[in-house]
């Protein structure tokens, strides 16, 4: 396994150079049966050797548990593989230089090689005598047997280490499988995976690249943006970088060190982990040259055939989000066009201000269903002014089918008002539920049909609602009622009762409200308590002006998953009225 096996099973054994009870008794054993008054479990790492085993050495050293390697010994068993005995080490050709002989009053050395279980020599378990020394046979042999000791313990602890990690990794890939199941697009995406890895022994860096016809853009998260995602947040696919070559060969890469960084990639992917403080990387490309999930650690990295396997594998579970968002997100996009291209903009009206908002859902399978309308009705003969009609409505579904009838019934809707001579909101809505009859339009629609006729400086409403959410009033006086008058909601079925239509004066400062129930309906509350609470929003801020009205009403909804569109339509009553009647395009 080279230098990284070493060091990962030094890892896996969790010593270093700090005092550890069962290293230090070993040290004990050895003073006592080899009568020596320094004795060391030795592990060498990269820059240094440390002692979690020790009895007898020097200050700072006692203190600091470990030495650079311009004072160790222990560098020659491990490169040897076998033991080192020197009866007086300044006259050995190999340590005679050393700076352990004056610092550390090594002059007579032991040291027999600790071994993990696949013989890798991870260090010495070492006597030092102060003065010249012929080790005896017996010595040695106490010696020895010491060392295969102290082996075997760090071996159960190695094995141990290995168990826990294995646990761990088994956790991981079930908790992978369930958190990025659930995920709902592909911020949320990024933060359940970096949420998996949030452990300090984990990856520094956990990330995804997705392909587009510009190479491979890294997805953020804007609440969490790393300074990879800063540096490096685009690459070319022909580019140097590992993740690079892992989509384009469509392969694990695996670089498991700075060398292997250099020797295998170009100048700038060195510089740019160099400059990240990252030292190895795991790229696993995701199906159908999608892009790659990539693992980053800050220094060198031992990949174990378990870890590779997990990884490997929640990596195909990134892919499946993905495939999954990108699929929802597309049908979402589609959706949200289309009913877009469908809402009304709104007319100007002498004697009205109108204003709407439309909100998608943020749950991507729940839109496509909720819509407005605005028309000003044909002029009549000896009346001055245009009559109004208002329609909002819901369609009983959420995705592209459901905005297609959304915008099939709109059109009946309307070509139903206009071919009755008494322009009748439930007349309209009744030649709309034979049509569901006759038509494959779906399951019904939920809707509030209205006419606003001028009358002098006031305002005539009628209006029917069809199993809709009812529309609230708020009178000049800054009361709000509910009009919760309505008739079942359209559907295939034309026996229920007779529709019926019901009116109502508005003066000046009158304000409706129209919406969808979006804007009222939670999983944690009634939807009448929600009635009443749009309804105390419309009493304190229906004086303000249309806009801040909607935003008001909207505001809380950006405390809760919004699990449904919402549509909302609100008219005023004003004082003066205008020259003449218009087309004004704008929502609002």
């Amino acid at each position: 396994m080279g230098e990284l096996g070493r060091l990962e099973a030094l890892r896996l054994a969790g010593l270093t150079a700090v005092a550890d009870p069962g290293m230090d008794r070993f040290a004990r054993l050895v003073t006592r049966f080899l009568g020596v008054p320094v004795s060391l479990v030795s592990l060498l790492e990269t820059d240094r050797q440390v002692f979690p085993g020790m009895v007898g050495l020097a200050e700072p050293w006692a203190a600091r548990r470990e030495t650079p390697l311009s004072h160790s010994f222990c560098q020659h068993v491990v490169v040897d593989g076998r033991p080192l005995i020197l009866e007086d080490t300044r006259v050995s050709p190999r340590t005679c230089a050393s700076m352990a002989i004056p610092d550390l009053q090594a002059i007579a050395y032991a040291g027999m090689p600790l071994t993990d279980a696949d013989g890798q020599v991870l260090g010495s378990l070492c006597a030092i005598d102060h003065k010249p020394r012929k080790w005896t046979e017996d010595e040695l042999q106490d010696l020895g047997d010491l060392t295969v000791a102290c082996s075997v313990e760090m071996r159960l602890r190695i094995a141990s280490e290995h168990l826990r990690q294995d646990r761990d990794q088994a956790d991981l890939l079930l908790r992978a499988s369930v958190e990025l199941g659930h995920a709902h697009g592909l911020k949320d995406l990024t933060r359940r995976l970096r949420t998996l890895f949030e452990d300090p022994a984990e990856p520094t860096f956990v990330g995804i690249l997705l392909a587009d016809d510009q190479g491979l853009r890294r997805l953020v998260d804007p609440d969490h943006v790393r300074p990879v995602e800063a540096a490096i947040d685009r690459l070319d696919l022909d580019a140097g970088f590992p993740s690079s070559q892992a989509v384009r060969e469509q392969r694990t890469v695996f670089v498991p060190d700075h060398d292997a960084l250099v020797a295998g990639f170009s100048p700038e992917a060195v510089a740019g982990y160099d400059a990240l403080g990252l030292g190895s990387v795991l790229c696993v490309p995701l199906a159908g040259g999608r892009g790659a999930v990539m693992w980053c650690w800050p220094g060198p990295h031992v990949l174990t055939v378990l870890e590779e396997a997990v990884l490997t594998a929640v990596a195909g579970y990134v892919g499946q989000a993905v495939e999954r968002t990108l699929f929802v997100e597309n049908r979402l996009s589609t959706a949200e066009q289309l009913q877009a291209a469908m809402l009304t903009d709104l007319p100007a009206v002498p004697g009205l201000e109108l204003s709407a908002l439309y909100l998608p859902a943020g749950d991507q399978d729940m839109v496509g269903g909720d819509w407005y309308d605005a028309y000003l009705l044909p002029r009549l003969p000896a009346v001055p002014q245009r009559a109004l009609m208002l329609s909002i409505g819901d369609i009983i579904g959420h995705d592209v089918q459901a905005a297609a009838v959304m915008g099939q019934i709109r059109s009946m809707l309307r070509q139903a008002t206009l071919g009755d001579p008494a322009y009748s909101p439930a007349a309209a809505l009744d030649a709309v539920d034979h049509a569901f009859d006759a038509l494959p339009l779906g399951p019904g629609a939920t809707v509030v049909h209205v006419r606003l006729d001028p009358d002098g400086g006031r305002w005539r409403l009628t209006w029917s609602n069809a199993g809709h959410p009812p529309p609230l009033l708020r009178t000049p006086d800054g009361r709000v009622s509910v009009l919760d008058e309505h008739d079942l909601l359209i559907l295939s079925n034309l026996a229920g009762p007779v529709r019926q239509d019901h009116s109502h004066e508005l003066q000046p400062g009158s304000v409706l409200l129209l919406y969808t129930d979006g804007l009222v309906e939670r999983r944690d509350n009634d939807i009448d308590v929600s009635i009443q609470e749009a309804a105390s929003t419309l009493a304190e801020h229906g004086d303000l002006p249309l806009p801040q009205l909607l935003e008001a009403l909207s505001r809380g909804l950006a405390e809760v998953p919004q699990r449904d569109d919402v549509a909302v339509l609100v008219v005023r009553v004003t004082e003066a009225e205008a020259a003449a009647p218009g087309e004004h395009t704008g929502r609002g």
